[in-house]
């Protein structure tokens, strides 16, 4: 494994990163909250909240485009040879809206599937459920994925780990600078 191979790797999985990083951004920035409902419709399984209502469609709906558009743009840019050389999958395939759709939406499914268990659990929202608060999207992305592109079990372990690691650096630094509550 080298350097080049981590880079394809994080640029593969871009989508997911920005359907995964938009939901708080757009909350804060106070926008689109006519879809700030919960995706549960408040309501409880087995005497728990099914996800909680911090689970919106705001969330869901902006982060499923804004993978999308993330997609369109690394569709514009395969043209130049830089990028080819670290894409893992050829943008100009004719289901790159497939992919787009899978990865976006296998992002968000990971995340709502990890907020059902958290709450399962007993672990509130916000509350320390590691390794998977910090990789849950790259669970959905490689389940949505897989059926489309195969499973490459290197290429899933690497983002695993480089997601995990790189979430606690920059949340960390988040903390520190007063952006984030959590050091995690």
């Amino acid at each position: 494994m080298n350097f080049q191979f981590i880079i394809s790797c994080l640029y593969f999985l871009l989508p997911a990163y920005f359907t995964n990083m938009v939901p708080p951004l757009i909350r804060r920035a106070g926008l689109f909250n006519f879809l700030d409902k919960p995706v549960d419709f408040d309501k409880q399984f087995l005497g728990k909240p099914f996800l909680g209502n911090h689970k919106t469609w705001r969330g869901v709906i902006c982060g499923i485009i804004l993978g999308m558009i993330i997609v369109w743009i690394q569709v514009w840019l395969y043209r130049f040879p830089a990028i080819r050389d670290i894409s893992r999958i050829d943008y100009s395939r004719p289901d790159i809206w497939l992919f787009a759709s899978l990865i976006s939406i296998g992002a968000v499914f990971g995340d709502l599937l990890f907020a059902f268990i958290k709450r399962r659990v007993n672990v509130a929202p916000g509350g320390m459920f590691m390794p998977f608060d910090q990789t849950n999207y790259v669970v959905g992305a490689a389940l949505f994925l897989t059926p489309l592109l195969g499973f490459n079990i290197m290429v899933w372990t690497t983002l695993f780990v480089a997601t995990f690691l790189l979430h606690l650096v920059f949340n960390r630094m988040g903390y520190l600078l007063g952006l984030h509550k959590n050091k995690w």
